[in-house]
């Protein structure tokens, strides 16, 4: 089992898009030095809530600034884009860090329907994600030489010539999951947003995979921790996410609290929430002990390779801690050289 992180670049209240952005570097830095896995950017468009809409540049600089851990996009919202200039952009990254470049994709559109329709005006739909499984395919086909003879695409040339980054589909529900398992690809699995449909997600996944190539199913987990060095503490922490999550739910799209703005701001709240009964939470909180019992038992039950670990917390400081703490239970070590390949294995 691996440990990775996911970065939305979220933004705190009081701090600008760009401190936000420069938080996630920080914490790119740091992930390399512990030896986190791969470390992903996320994209979404038009809100004060996230400060990136383009991963892609933000994995140029994560990449130059970190010397051995994957970087990649968590995801490419691949509605919005042709599928070669995806792969075109890619295939730059990968050129320029070899060996270290993952391509999440996704079907979702990240942004309201005015925000889609702006990003892909000339789409019917604008950004729609009905023809999302032709899309992937031709992404898929550009990137690998796969379209049939006597595709006019088969006659373009991709540049750079090598580089071809390491494809993950990120799903949430089970059809997505069938798709990826009937490809091939590996799979990261949305349990921060939908924790009830987990299981049957990874089972749909497993049950469509084509193994005709000998390859096997890879399955990642994207899950919010909150770490501390007591409960309490992880606790405190954790109400900034709590009040986050209610604000998105009633379409109120808004920085990240401060943990005493958020207590307060729960205090009048009926918890948890009705989607939160699962078999597994949604955010995993609590001390090292805690997160790795919760974790080591998802990952036993579910077979999971890797988990993709969420942390929304307000002050850096704070989310730098809580990654070094699940790092230290988890014994994470980084590798002394190496191509970023290479992964670290947690007890």
């Amino acid at each position: 089992m691996k440990l990775s992180v996911l970065d939305q670049s979220v933004v705190p209240e009081g701090a600008t898009p760009a401190a936000a952005l420069h938080n996630s570097l920080d914490l790119a830095r740091l992930a390399d030095r512990l030896g986190y896995h791969r470390y992903w950017l996320a994209e979404h468009h038009a809100t004060p809530s996230f400060a990136s809409p383009a991963p892609e540049i933000m994995a140029a600089r994560v990449a130059a600034e970190t010397r051995r851990i994957r970087v990649g996009s968590g995801g490419v919202l691949l509605p919005h884009y042709s599928p070669l200039k995806v792969a075109e952009v890619f295939r730059v990254l990968g050129a320029l860090s070899p060996g270290r470049i993952d391509l999440g994709v996704g079907r979702g559109i990240g942004a309201g329907s005015i925000e889609a329709h702006a990003l892909a005006p000339g789409s019917p739909g604008g950004g729609d994600d009905g023809d999302f499984p032709g899309r992937l395919a031709e992404l898929l086909a550009f990137l690998h030489g796969g379209f049939p003879e006597g595709h006019p695409y088969g006659r373009i040339q991709l540049m750079p010539t090598a580089g071809a980054p390491e494809v993950w589909l990120l799903v949430a529900s089970p059809q997505s999951a069938e798709l990826a398992g009937r490809l091939g690809l590996p799979v990261s699995i949305a349990h921060f947003g939908r924790p009830q449909v987990t299981r049957s997600v990874v089972e749909a996944y497993r049950t469509a995979f084509d193994r005709r190539d000998g390859s096997r199913p890879r399955v990642q987990i994207g899950v919010g921790v909150y770490c501390g060095p007591t409960d309490e503490e992880a606790r405190r922490v954790f109400a900034s996410q709590r009040l986050f999550r209610l604000r998105m739910g009633r379409g109120l799209l808004l920085p990240l609290p401060s943990p005493q703005a958020a207590l307060d701001g729960l205090r009048d709240e009926v918890e948890p929430l009705a989607d939160e009964v699962a078999e597994w939470p949604r955010c995993v909180v609590g001390d090292p002990d805690e997160v790795h019992k919760v974790l080591t038992s998802m990952s036993e039950a579910l077979e999971v390779d890797e988990f993709m670990v969420l942390s929304t917390i307000h002050e850096p400081g704070d989310r730098m801690r809580s990654y070094e703490l699940l790092a230290r239970r988890f014994g994470l070590t980084a590798e002394a050289g190496g191509d970023g390949g290479a992964a670290n294995a947690v007890a």
